[in-house]
């Protein structure tokens, strides 16, 4: 691939020559999963951070509790796991049983903590059976029934996440805790704890 830019005195070519096998391309569905990941790790720091006595507390009048954040963001996380069930339901049949655990509930920190690790256990296994070719794939959703592609809905569901892991820390600056853009974003650790 040539690249050229113009500058006030100069012409500049870039070339980047791409050049590897089809079998070392990379692999989509790790790369999605690596962002999941980092959402993962700051959502657990957040958690972590909420003072048990501001649970109960909420912005405004109609607004979310904290402890009803928590089980919104519960719902979130579900969200994926139904994704990865539709787009491979006979590897991952056992997924459709998460529709009978209880979301968008009042949640404690404890248990927001734990399920969140045990719906990652299970996002993990099931971006571990997808494959690139799956993310065009279309599925019906309550949303649109002649199907939204795999990757959108993928997408669509890390948008709804970090938009109410946004929220939780936006709630901890309300409430007076001490948070900055390193317990948001995995940037200092590149999305490795």
């Amino acid at each position: 691939m040539v690249c050229e830019a113009q500058g006030p005195r100069r012409r500049q070519t870039l070339t980047a020559v791409v050049s590897h096998p089809v079998n070392d391309a990379p692999q989509f569905p790790p790369l999605i999963l690596a962002k999941i990941n980092e959402q993962f790790v700051s959502l657990d720091r957040l958690i972590g951070l909420v003072p048990g006595d501001k649970l109960d507390w909420s912005p405004s009048p109609g607004a979310f509790q904290t402890c009803e954040l928590l089980g919104h963001i519960l719902e979130c996380l579900a969200g994926f796991c139904a994704v990865l069930y539709a787009a491979r339901p006979d590897e991952l049949a056992h997924l459709s049983q998460l529709r009978d655990l209880e979301v968008n509930h009042r949640c404690g920190i404890d248990e927001a903590r734990r399920r969140i690790s045990e719906y990652a256990t299970h996002i993990r296994e099931g971006f571990s059976r997808l494959r690139d070719e799956d993310l065009g794939r279309r599925l019906p959703t309550v949303f649109n029934a002649e199907g939204d592609a795999v990757l959108t809905l993928l997408l669509n569901n890390l948008e709804h996440l970090i938009n109410h892991k946004y929220q939780l820390f936006f709630y901890l600056k309300l409430t007076g805790v001490t948070v900055g853009t390193t317990d948001l974003y995995s940037l200092a650790r590149g999305g490795q704890e």
